[in-house]
């Protein structure tokens, strides 16, 4: 049994962290204020070949494994970027994998390498205002017309589709009556975002304001054949394939944000200087941040775990859930205690902590809630009843 990374990862990682130095606190704070996509950051990824971290090599990606894409992505976070940083890229490590797999080559061809150099940026479709997790709920229609589909509906949360390129779309193809299960009959495509025939109006949110998150009116949009991946009625089991990699990253990526936080109010605790003595001295800013450390090692520690298996083809649903679910609670309360450890400070813009917060409530809430997390948890490892 080994716990270190090993030199190529520990290289990954000191790579990507030279990169991000290169984007100070202000770069990211003028963002967050601006609304204005971090293209420059996301050019300086792409410049790196970080991209295609888990993509085959024969399409211009590294060929490497979840267990360097999540070194990569906590590097990402744990610089001044955070989630804002991470959600320039995070798409691109885990969305095309349907087409890897289930893509022919082909389309794997036309797809992977423009995607992969940063020539196209790709968005992703799949949620909607009606149906939230409920995914068999979907009434995004696509009718097949001759040589081409014919798509309608509505989706929401679909980041970066301000400057996307690309959609990944899920849509329905038959009526959910006609079907054995709710989620038969959905149908995946990868096609271009056509601007006359699909409105993008974004959401005004919380945090990480850099990185848009838009509703999308699709009226007509015109989805040739080829731009289908695999077979009609099978897209919510494509995307399955995606999801475990999908939760690694984002507890690698709430990870990187706790320590940074916690970094961030270690140090304002040492500097700061009350009644003759620095803060940090005091044992009630002490042990909150110890607490916090010592939780983000064994949020770490867990999402290594499941990166492991599911890089060595073992089970890894049970290990990429806990781990989602573990990181990001941890995550979330270093960055509270960092604010609090930085008392009325900590709620000024300067010093950047409120935004970890507020950035940090992400991987909480997406890809899934805590609760359903929970709910599979309980079904699949503890073989409890459905609840719902």
């Amino acid at each position: 049994m080994d716990f270190a990374l090993t030199e190529h990862q520990r290289s990954i990682d000191e790579s990507v962290r030279r990169v991000c130095a290169q984007f100070e606190d202000a770069y990211w704070l003028d963002h967050d204020r601006s609304g204005d996509f971090p293209i420059e950051f996301r050019q300086a990824m792409t410049e790196g070949g970080w991209l295609g971290i888990a993509m085959p090599e024969r399409y211009g990606g590294a060929g490497l494994g979840i267990t360097e894409a999540a070194v990569l992505m906590h590097a990402v976070t744990n610089s001044g970027g955070a989630m804002s940083a991470a959600s320039t890229m995070h798409i691109n490590i885990f969305g095309p994998h349907p087409i890897v797999v289930y893509g022919d080559e082909v389309q794997r061809e036309r797809w992977l390498p423009p995607l992969i150099a940063g020539k196209e940026i790709a968005c992703f479709a799949v949620t909607e205002p009606d149906a939230g997790l409920d995914t068999g709920s979907l009434t995004t229609q696509a009718r097949l017309e001759g040589d081409h589909y014919v798509v309608r509906g509505r989706k929401i949360w679909t980041s970066t589709a301000q400057v996307a390129d690309r959609v990944m779309l899920l849509a329905r193809t038959s009526p959910r009556e006609a079907q054995g299960s709710s989620v038969d009959g959905l149908t995946l495509f990868y096609t271009r975002l056509d601007r006359d025939r699909i409105s993008v109006r974004e959401i005004d949110k919380m945090g990480r304001k850099a990185v848009d998150s838009n509703e999308l009116f699709i009226d007509d949009l015109i989805v040739p054949m080829e731009d289908r991946i695999g077979e009609e009625g099978k897209g919510f089991r494509y995307l399955l394939d995606g999801l475990n990699p999908e939760r690694i990253l984002i507890a690698a990526e709430a990870v990187g944000i706790g320590r940074n936080a916690v970094d961030r109010a270690a140090r304002y605790a040492r500097d700061r200087v009350v009644f003759g003595r620095p803060i940090g001295q005091n044992q009630a800013i002490q042990h909150p941040l110890a607490r916090s450390w010592a939780e983000l090692e064994a949020g770490w520690l867990l999402a290594l775990k499941a990166a492991w298996a599911y890089d060595a083809g073992q089970p890894s649903g049970a290990a990429a859930n806990a781990a989602k679910y573990f990181a990001s609670e941890v995550a979330f309360t270093a960055c509270e205690r960092a604010v609090m450890t930085h008392g009325g400070m900590g709620y000024a813009k300067e010093f950047q902590v409120e935004r970890l917060l507020r950035e940090v409530l992400i991987p909480r809430i997406a890809p899934v809630s805590q609760e359903m997390v929970l709910c599979y948890l309980a079904e699949r490892v503890l073989d409890l009843p459905r609840s719902y």
